[in-house]
């Protein structure tokens, strides 16, 4: 009677952000994703901000840690060889213009939409905003997007991009709804006219209001 005790050709690595880097042998029970990062002790980050990337030959693919728990067809039977990479990549965008918070927003691995990416910034600045005038600001990646010519692309080879979303518009929402926010993404809202005009104003007022009190002094 012989029994295999460990299958030294038959491995899979797992490295990154995980409690204990392994090599961890397959059986016949077909390990899959999840119990090749069980086996690594877990991750040391939180679920929502790691990407599960694994790398079986010239191939690579990553995808959220959160998907792959929630959607077992995503949990993929592992092969000889295949190496488990977890990642932290903390995402964020930042918004600017009339909106309640001017920030640098993080945001979780598996993305969020421009919906959720104004409601986290606040919403807009009813005082000030041009909802007809929201902008994302992006660098994307040539292949992403068709072009009557060839654009001019940035020295790591991306092209600046500007989406403009008219909320004004009804069928705009369905858009936000399903327009996903990049990494690094700037969102711009800008002002309505009205409120430029009364910035004018206001610092018209700030000019001549000193010059009337101090016209009206007696000596």
């Amino acid at each position: 009677m012989v029994r295999v005790i460990k299958n030294n050709t038959s491995n899979v690595t797992v490295i990154g952000e995980v409690t204990t880097s392994t090599l961890m042998p397959l059986t016949a029970r077909g390990e899959r994703l999840l119990d090749a990062l069980a086996s690594a002790g877990g991750v040391k980050q939180p679920v929502d901000k790691m990407t599960l990337q694994l790398t079986r030959g010239a191939q690579m693919d990553a995808l959220p840690l959160d998907v792959i728990i929630r959607d077992p067809k995503q949990n993929i039977a592992l092969q000889p060889g295949d190496v488990i990479t977890a990642l932290f990549q903390p995402q964020s965008f930042t918004v600017m213009g009339a909106t309640v918070k001017n920030d640098e927003i993080n945001f979780e691995a598996k993305g969020i939409s421009l919906a959720q990416a104004l409601a986290r910034s606040g919403g807009l600045d009813d005082s000030r905003a041009d909802s007809r005038a929201v902008f994302v600001f992006r660098l994307e990646d040539p292949k992403a997007l068709d072009w009557a010519t060839p654009p001019k692309t940035t020295p790591d080879g991306k092209v600046p991009v500007i989406y403009q979303l008219n909320l004004k518009d009804p069928a705009s929402f369905f858009v936000a709804q399903s327009f996903p926010i990049d990494n690094k993404d700037v969102l711009y809202v800008s002002n309505a006219p009205a409120a430029d005009l009364q910035k004018f104003l206001n610092i018209v007022v700030s000019v001549i209001y000193p010059i009337v009190n101090a016209g009206s002094i007696k000596f």
